[in-house]
């Protein structure tokens, strides 16, 4: 079944928006992968928040997409060849683009896991020293940062 110009619009209108949220998606995606770095949970959570509103955005886009899926792109009639062209050339950015944000993700988690690793070994190394400190108290030895220096005699 052909399609018209109007589908064809359509499908270009849907793909430019595809597009335009794959983009903001890969930056707020720079973002969050220098806010895990820096550590910064409170901006890391917004950031978080925008994201989750793009891909919103994103997988109802995608939903309106699905009719398109099915038909061959040989039969859609275009208003020129530019506008094919145009339309093909963001899909593949499109493809391009969601390469680069699974591997942020990636990134971005392996990143928050060497972080939640490091804070688990200096979490474990004060436990370690508390009960050292506890121990040593406990046992009748001196408190810890006094020194006695009276002298007998």
């Amino acid at each position: 079944m052909a399609t018209s110009h109007a589908d064809t619009n359509t499908l270009a209108r849907l793909v430019r928006r595809k597009h335009d949220c794959l983009a903001q998606l890969l930056e707020l995606g720079r973002e969050q992968q220098a806010l895990v770095a820096e550590g910064d949970l409170n901006d890391l959570l917004r950031v978080l928040a925008a994201k989750q509103r793009w891909l919103a955005v994103l997988q109802e886009t995608q939903r309106e997409l699905i009719p398109f899926r099915d038909q061959a792109p040989a039969e859609r009639k275009w208003a020129s060849e530019a506008d094919r062209q145009q339309c093909a050339h963001l899909l593949k950015r499109c493809e391009a683009m969601l390469g680069e944000i699974v591997a942020q993700e990636k990134q971005s988690e392996l990143t928050l896991q060497q972080r939640r690793d490091d804070a688990s070994a200096r979490l474990q190394g004060m436990h370690t020293a508390d009960k050292a400190r506890t121990a040593y108290v406990t046992s009748g030895g001196e408190p810890i940062g006094q020194l006695d220096l009276s002298s007998e005699g």
